[in-house]
């Protein structure tokens, strides 16, 4: 019997597979490009999924993952029902990442603390060096808008979120600007269920107020010192919010002291 050579047997042709992976760094690299060229801008909103699909020659399967990847690096913000958009301002890089290596490895409130102390206090000090008008305008209505919510801790606790926001804004450093993010968003969602609880929300407002003066006079050494003391404050502020109160009351601090209670940032 003659054996056929490899050469004379027909084989079926084999389509070539693309990995899964490669399709959705297609996605993600063109996005990219379109982002880097101008072509999507912060708040933009991207083409339907079917169209954008269609465009890019891949499936909906794939362009949700590579839609996801984005918005888990705080490129894109999907808002179910609406669509799909550039995200505005700097990226969260994951806070939802932070929470969970601090619920695995058992990251301490201390050491939070002292993360938000080194990068906000360089932050502040950045700030009074670079700060244009425009954010020593934002600040100003930010403290504005801290004293007028000394009524309410909730609101409060926004206005103070924003001031840091744009603190670290201002700093020029969209890097260090997105790290900070990070970090005391991570904060926020603990703050929340505590902020009813605080007390002497008047003396937070002063620390915001001379904090913008720093800024605002370009002393960075007065800005950086005068944001370790406010997280000082914080942190001992919150630790007494998270302390069950017998009573239930507020306490307010003895005439003529300084408090150290606060309210801190998220």
């Amino acid at each position: 019997m003659e054996l056929k050579k490899a050469s004379d047997v027909i084989m079926p042709r084999i389509k070539q597979q693309v990995p899964e992976t490669h399709r959705t760094m297609h996605v993600v690299n063109h996005i990219r490009t379109l982002i880097e060229n101008g072509s999507l801008r912060s708040g933009d909103k991207i083409p339907p999924e079917r169209e954008f699909a269609q465009t890019l020659k891949v499936s909906r399967a794939s362009l949700r993952t590579g839609i996801g990847y984005l918005a888990a690096m705080g490129v894109m913000k999907v808002r179910h029902g609406v669509g799909t958009f550039v995200a505005d301002g700097p990226p969260e890089f994951g806070k939802e990442s932070v929470s969970l290596m601090g619920a695995l490895h058992g990251f301490q409130s201390w050491q939070m603390f002292e993360a938000r102390l080194i990068l906000e206090s360089n932050l502040a000090a950045l700030a009074a060096e670079r700060a244009k008008e425009e954010h020593h305008t934002a600040l100003a209505e930010e403290v504005a808008e801290i004293f007028a919510s000394l009524e309410s801790p909730a609101e409060f606790l926004i206005h103070d979120v924003l001031f840091h926001r744009i603190v670290a804004q201002a700093s020029g450093n969209p890097i260090l600007a997105a790290l900070m993010e990070t970090i005391t968003s991570t904060f926020y969602d603990d703050r929340r269920k505590t902020v009813e609880r605080a007390i002497d929300l008047r003396e937070s407002a002063e620390m915001h107020r001379e904090l913008f003066r720093a800024i605002r006079s370009r002393n960075s050494e007065e800005a950086r010192r005068l944001m370790e003391e406010h997280l000082r404050a914080a942190q001992t502020a919150q630790g007494m919010e998270s302390t069950d109160r017998k009573d239930g009351k507020r306490v307010g601090r003895p005439k003529g002291s300084r408090s150290k209670l606060a309210v801190p940032a998220a």
